[in-house]
């Protein structure tokens, strides 16, 4: 147990002494690592916050259904209270809200301008449900179960408008998601080049500790611990900007954002989230690209 902790206390060691002995291919890895997680973490920032756009888009979209004006009170009381139970009874809904014509009316005043005060004597506009979908997409279908009931007038939720709008939110969001893979896959290649060359510059170096009868796993620790350390040295400007950028414009841009569909995802957790995404990338894919570079220089004939 002692030896193997002293082993990798001098592997440890080796990897550092390593990195600083082949200085400028260290700074070219480091460099390849730098940029290209600088550029995750940033794509990484725009595609969390307009996932997070797109959900509230959706999340706000609900139905108004209109309700059947009847003339005596206690008859409309018993409809509607009826309408509200079949309505709340099917699977799909998540929310089920009452808006008396009154409270319409007052929402048409603060939203128009004081003109529309006139109709307060005389109010045309009918009682209405506010009904949300569990699920956005189910917002279609839900509504044309809703307008077969007794006692509903009309049933409004945008229709093709809607429908296109979570079409439209889904291509984005997949491309996006291509979008990021192709962009990790691209620093995957890179880095691992980039890696590649330096252990293949020191292959004389790999080849003589094997023919002097050093095992596999005791050449290869060593460059697992320097693509650590390129993975990680690597990782510190990226998280270092990604945070000052996000902070300052989070500060700059959310007071001029009205409306909470539009604003930005908090600087907390979401810096931290990201950071840890750059992080991990970076040592895995620094330990990854020296397993597969090392891999081929162990089998000496």
């Amino acid at each position: 147990m002692v030896m193997k902790y002293r082993t990798l206390q001098r592997h440890f060691r080796e990897s550092l002494k390593s990195l600083s002995r082949n200085g400028w291919m260290s700074i070219a890895s480091i460099s390849a690592v730098t940029v290209t997680l600088l550029l995750v973490g940033i794509f990484a920032l725009v595609m969390m916050n307009l996932n997070n756009f797109a959900d509230n888009i959706e999340n706000d979209v609900e139905i108004r259904v209109l309700i059947d004006i009847i003339n005596d009170p206690e008859e409309m009381k018993i409809a509607e209270d009826k309408l509200i139970r079949q309505v709340q009874s099917l699977p799909d809904v998540a929310e089920v809200k009452y808006s008396s014509k009154e409270d319409e009316l007052q929402i048409l005043i603060e939203n128009y301008g004081e003109d529309f005060s006139l109709y307060e004597q005389s109010n045309p506009l009918r009682n209405v449900l506010y009904v949300k979908a569990k699920e956005p997409e189910q917002t279609a279908s839900l509504a044309k179960k809703i307008e077969k009931f007794d006692h509903t007038y009309d049933v409004i939720y945008g229709e093709e408008k809607v429908e296109n709008l979570f079409n439209f939110l889904n291509t984005g969001r997949n491309i996006g998601l291509v979008l990021i893979l192709g962009l990790l896959f691209t620093a995957i290649f890179l880095i691992y080049n980039t890696i590649r060359i330096t252990i293949i510059a020191r292959r004389d170096e790999i080849e003589i500790m094997k023919l002097v009868g050093a095992t596999s796993s005791f050449v290869r620790t060593p460059f697992l611990f320097e693509g650590l350390w390129l993975g990680l040295f690597g990782s510190i400007i990226p998280m270092i900007v990604v945070s000052v950028v996000y902070y300052n414009l989070y500060h700059k841009l959310s007071p001029k954002i009205h409306g909470k569909m539009l604003q930005l995802l908090e600087v907390t957790p979401l810096i931290y989230q990201v950071n840890l995404i750059i992080l991990a990338l970076g040592i895995f894919i620094g330990v990854w690209g020296s397993f597969m570079s090392v891999r081929k220089f162990l089998k000496v004939y």
